[in-house]
């Protein structure tokens, strides 16, 4: 089979949608927040509008972007994956959201617990005291996400890395549900309970205390006057 043949370049407006894709990934263009109007990007890139239009709408469909009439375009997701999620609604049950993290978590555990690392054990107990000592909910919903991520890293697989990071923002907004302040004791002794059991190297106690935590975040969550 032949491959000659004429090289052709690569159409306009995918060039264009791959240059809105890196501001979303690199952070240029954050999670939540409005970007450049059709006619600033045009004159910025030199194409028509007509150019610009068809790049954000092949974004927009991936759930990257949400056009509001009226109001502009915002940035829904910075990967497709999340994007999907939010687009499709698949993360709108939280109980849905929770049983993933569950999975993940559980089998990040006790692949951290067969090969205990001192750093990752150090990442994670560091990211515990940045929790207690968060003085408004969201540094403390990041130092949480920290930890949770912390879980993954410590199992020393770079797939299951990889998904978790797809998804995260759809699991960071499940611990901004979760999350309160002050927290019950049971869901910090919980954490604790997860990073003990992996530096024990018990894969078995570590994967079970990562399905306990779960659970009892879900109890929380459905019965928030019963924190102590």
């Amino acid at each position: 089979m032949s491959i000659e043949g004429p090289v052709r370049q690569v159409p306009l407006v995918l060039q264009v949608s791959e240059r809105f894709r890196a501001q979303i990934e690199s952070g240029a263009w954050p999670r939540g927040s409005r970007i450049p109007g059709e006619n600033q990007l045009a004159t910025e890139l030199g194409v028509s509008r007509g150019t610009i239009r068809e790049a954000l709408r092949s974004l927009s469909l991936t759930g990257l972007l949400e056009p509001r009439v009226g109001d502009g375009t915002y940035v829904r997701a910075t990967n497709e994956i999340s994007g999907v999620l939010v687009r499709d609604e698949l993360s709108a049950s939280l109980t849905h959201v929770l049983d993933a993290r569950a999975g993940i978590e559980a089998a990040a555990a006790r692949l951290a617990a067969q090969r205990p690392d001192p750093d990752s054990l150090a990442a994670m107990s560091d990211a515990l005291e940045s929790r207690a000592a968060a003085g408004d909910l969201d540094a403390f919903v990041a130092a949480d996400a920290e930890f949770h991520r912390g879980v993954v890293v410590a199992s020393g697989n770079p797939l299951l890395l990889r998904l978790y990071d797809a998804i995260a923002e759809v699991l960071t907004e499940s611990i901004h549900q979760t999350a309160t302040m002050p927290e019950d004791h049971r869901i910090l002794d919980a954490h604790v309970d997860v990073l003990e059991a992996i530096r024990a190297g018990d894969p078995e106690a570590a994967s079970q205390a990562s399905y306990a935590l779960i659970e009892t975040i879900k109890q929380e969550a459905k019965d928030p006057a019963s924190s102590t």
